[in-house]
């Protein structure tokens, strides 16, 4: 496990998010730099509403960012089971969800050996690289487009480039322990379980056992 580096600044916090950053993603940096919250690790925000993804530095500042693809099926909770389906092939409908919440993120391989960044272990969530095949085409597609319904593509997990996972993701987030948070559907407006107080721990937190 790495040694946690220094919490965010107000200033890193502030300062990166000038390009292309949502309110919710602005607001949630600022959280995570007023609090700590992610103990001196590099940290990932998801926003659904985006489809987008941002990976930054322990420090709060920004490494990267870009569009992301997500599960095709809109929910921001963890069907139990999800992970033992995932690896029999028997996915149902309603598993194919990107949950959300705060989790503790972990580098590690899947079952064929490639290696990934685990969000959520027993449940088979994870961000990884857009793998070849015969969709690769059509995934790449939805990428490209600016809007973020065509990004609803995968099975739950956060599927970003290629080029993406291995300059920003792995060099970060694949060599350490890392926390990814992940909006809920609605955003972080008022009436949604994350309203109060910014706080993503209102929704269950996941550690990596």
């Amino acid at each position: 496990m790495a040694t946690p580096g220094p919490a965010p600044s107000a200033d890193a916090a502030d300062s990166p998010d000038a390009s292309g950053a949502s309110a919710d993603q602005q607001r949630l940096v600022r959280w995570i730099a007023d609090t700590g919250d992610n103990h001196g690790h590099p940290f990932v925000l998801v926003d659904k509403q985006a489809a987008s993804l941002r990976v930054y530095r322990a420090d709060g500042s920004l490494a990267g960012a870009t569009t992301v693809l997500l599960g095709r099926t809109r929910g921001d909770l963890t069907q139990p089971g999800v992970g033992e389906r995932t690896q029999t092939g028997h996915l149902l409908p309603e598993d194919l969800t990107t949950p959300a919440g705060r989790f503790e993120s972990a580098p590690g391989r899947n079952r064929v050996g490639e290696d990934v960044v685990w969000v959520d272990h027993a449940a088979a969530l994870a961000i990884h690289r857009l793998r070849p095949g015969a969709s690769q085409a059509e995934r790449l597609r939805r990428l490209a487009s600016v809007t973020p319904e065509d990004n609803r593509a995968s099975a739950g997990c956060m599927v970003v480039p290629v080029s993406f996972y291995l300059k920003v993701v792995q060099p970060l987030l694949g060599q350490q322990d890392g926390v990814v948070y992940i909006l809920p559907e609605r955003g972080m407006g008022e009436g949604t379980q994350w309203a109060d107080n910014l706080s993503p721990t209102h929704l269950p937190a996941v550690a990596l056992k």
